[in-house]
């Protein structure tokens, strides 16, 4: 692996992967393609591509004739997909993207991969980043999904990241390309995009408004640090079968309404203990929990995910490291640290989003 190709290397999990493998591998010829829709942030990698550790190309995953173009020029070895639309509650309304960039997209660049790899595979390979939620709803007692757990997926997300999955399966199958695949669950740390459920209610918080929780709050997710999660794929490349699935997850199961509470304490002991921050932030209320507002449930709301990682942890000896209460105070750290990155993107289409979704007015 030398000369490696990330798509969606300027969204949350990817722009934090670009900054893992720089740190392990800082020889290695990466390129960066991100079309930079609104969950893309350039300023998450803007350090490194300032000083020419990786280059950043922008353009779209369905754009047939630049991607076999960059394949042309830079002779990849390695292909790390990241790139899609990953957000729940956007594919309730807007479902028309998801299939065009998570099925089409990666589509084309299996094509791609498939066309510049046809006379020599070995060596390569095309590791494709997935979701949990390809595998649907957990009853609280049910145990957690495996790799070789049925697919039913039950939101526009989670049928076309399963789609995109399916794909990659058909690709080596069929013409013997080299992959891998990984389905992670819940991420959290820096650089996510605030329509996600941590930064959203961190973010809101410090500006006194709702704190918007779901039903009844009791839908439980498995939290993974989003530097677990790179070091996990970092194992798979490194040390993963071909042809082979993993799942990647945090052994962090949570409610909600439980997370939720536990920032609110997190931000609240931050803000009690240091004056410059209340200065900072001078909306902040006291006693963020006040601010949680139960509002009415999605549609098809999965009530439980949760992934076993017993096949990463004995093939691969992957672990996650990070507990949430230490994953969760760091994220925090971050987001009261990176105010500069964070408020530009704090108006525009992402508040146009938030007041159209849940009906609020500035």
């Amino acid at each position: 692996m030398e000369r490696i190709l990330i798509t969606g290397g300027a969204g949350f999990i990817g722009a934090n992967f670009v900054h893992y493998w720089v740190n392990r591998h800082p020889d290695h010829e990466i390129v960066v393609l991100d079309a930079l829709t609104y969950a893309g942030n350039l300023s998450s990698i803007a350090p490194l591509v300032e000083k020419q550790a990786v280059k950043f190309v922008r353009g779209d995953i369905c754009d047939a004739a630049a991607v076999d173009g960059l394949f042309t020029k830079h002779g990849f070895d390695t292909v790390i997909h990241f790139a899609a639309e990953s957000h729940v509650d956007r594919s309730i309304v807007e479902p028309d993207a998801f299939i065009r960039t998570n099925v089409q997209g990666t589509h084309v660049l299996l094509n791609a991969t498939r066309r510049a790899w046809r006379d020599a595979p070995e060596g390569r390979r095309f590791h494709h980043v997935s979701t949990d939620e390809v595998y649907g709803d957990l009853a609280p007692r049910d145990p957690a999904f495996t790799e070789s757990t049925p697919y039913a997926p039950r939101s526009p997300y989670a049928a076309s990241k399963a789609s995109s999955d399916m794909l990659v399966r058909a690709y080596a199958n069929t013409y013997g390309l080299p992959i891998t695949i990984s389905n992670c669950s819940n991420n959290y740390g820096p650089y996510q995009f605030p329509e996600k459920l941590i930064p959203l209610m961190l973010l809101n918080a410090l500006e006194s408004k709702p704190l918007p929780v779901y039903g009844d709050g009791s839908n439980v997710r498995d939290w993974l640090f989003v530097d677990d999660h790179c070091a996990g794929i970092g194992a798979i490349l490194e040390r993963g079968r071909t042809g082979e699935t993993y799942n990647i997850g945090g052994e962090n199961e949570i409610a909600n309404l439980d997370l939720v509470g536990r920032l609110c304490d997190v931000l609240r002991d931050r803000l009690a203990a240091d004056a410059g921050l209340r200065a900072r932030f001078p909306k902040a209320t006291a006693n963020p929990r006040d601010l949680i507002t139960f509002v009415k449930d999605r549609p098809g709301h999965d009530r439980r995910y949760a992934v076993d990682t017993g096949k990463i942890s004995k093939e691969l000896g992957f672990h996650p490291s990070r507990r949430f209460e230490a994953g969760l105070a760091a994220t925090v750290d971050w987001y009261l640290g990176q105010e500069q990155w964070w408020r530009p993107i704090q108006s525009g289409e992402y508040r146009q989003w938030v007041s159209s979704h849940y009906g609020w007015k500035d």
